[in-house]
């Protein structure tokens, strides 16, 4: 027969455990022996108390406690009330119109951020991997070789430096305008694409200047069709119209205007890296040309 081996516990453990039942179980017995006193000493009648006021009760007033008890029904019918959560209050503030235009300008505003920033890196502009291996085949005579380089390379250098070999032919300053023609071309592409960000930057507001002058005649129109006292909630709904569409306009253009200042001077910095490296690389080459 299989014996369960049960361990020891320690005395210490098991003398408080005993002493904390002993504790309970008078405490219990002692609050049941008091509750049971203050129940018979509540029973016996007072013997100080005259037997005229013993035997008629106080009469109750029943208007003073009337409103106590709807007050309490108030407060139980009020706390049933499912409360409305932030985004439905915002929703129906802006209702569906203001928030689609919202989220649009949300949505291509983060699309526009992520496309200028791959497209101003500096593996997308100005590769420094791409300046060391076309100066090493340009060391080494390897002209045909950098022309190729350059071309193949997915960059506003690598573009730059191909359409300045290709020119290279007709002379050195043909080379160097054609360059500079490239580098002007890639360098409006960039900023043709930031600008659609401070577009945003510039509609936003707008939107929601627009809803804040739109709120502010919603609830100017329930002030003077409400008579003298109008409803709260209906003006509270104009005036929600116009707070939360200035903070949307406001959230999307500040962080729209700050990128498009940052990527606009970053893509400046690199560009200008570009005519510097270009020029530098194709110097060797300013005795081409001239007679």
């Amino acid at each position: 027969m299989v014996q369960l081996a049960i361990p020891a516990w320690p005395k210490w453990i098991l003398t408080g455990l005993t002493a904390l039942a002993l504790v309970v179980g008078l405490g219990d017995s002692l609050s049941l022996n008091m509750t049971s006193v203050l129940v018979a000493q509540d029973d016996l009648p007072d013997e100080n108390v005259p037997e005229e006021d013993n035997a008629e009760p106080a009469p109750v007033d029943n208007e003073n406690e009337a409103p106590a008890a709807g007050e309490d029904g108030a407060a139980g019918g009020d706390g049933g009330d499912a409360p409305t959560s932030y985004l439905a209050w915002v929703f129906d503030a802006l209702g569906v119109g203001y928030t689609l235009i919202f989220l649009a300008l949300s949505f291509t505003l983060v699309a526009l951020f992520v496309m200028n920033l791959i497209t101003s890196a500096r593996s997308k502009v100005c590769p420094v991997h791409l300046v060391e291996d076309f100066e090493e085949m340009l060391d080494n005579k390897q002209y045909q070789d950098a022309y190729e380089l350059a071309k193949e390379h997915e960059s506003v250098l690598g573009s730059v430096l191909s359409a300045g070999l290709a020119k290279l032919s007709a002379g050195y300053p043909q080379a160097i305008e054609a360059m500079q023609e490239i580098g002007e071309e890639e360098n409006m592409k960039l900023e043709h694409r930031l600008s659609y960000m401070a577009l945003i930057g510039t509609i936003s507001p707008m939107v929601g200047l627009f809803g804040t002058v739109h709120g502010m005649i919603a609830a100017f129109q329930v002030i003077a069709t409400g008579g003298s006292t109008p409803e709260a909630s209906e003006l509270a709904g104009g005036i929600s119209t116009a707070l939360f569409t200035t903070l949307l306009g406001l959230a999307i253009a500040i962080p729209a205007i700050a990128v498009y200042n940052i990527l606009k001077n970053r893509v400046a910095r690199l560009m200008l890296e570009v005519g510097i490296l270009s020029e530098g690389l194709m110097g060797r080459f300013e005795g081409v040309g001239k007679k």
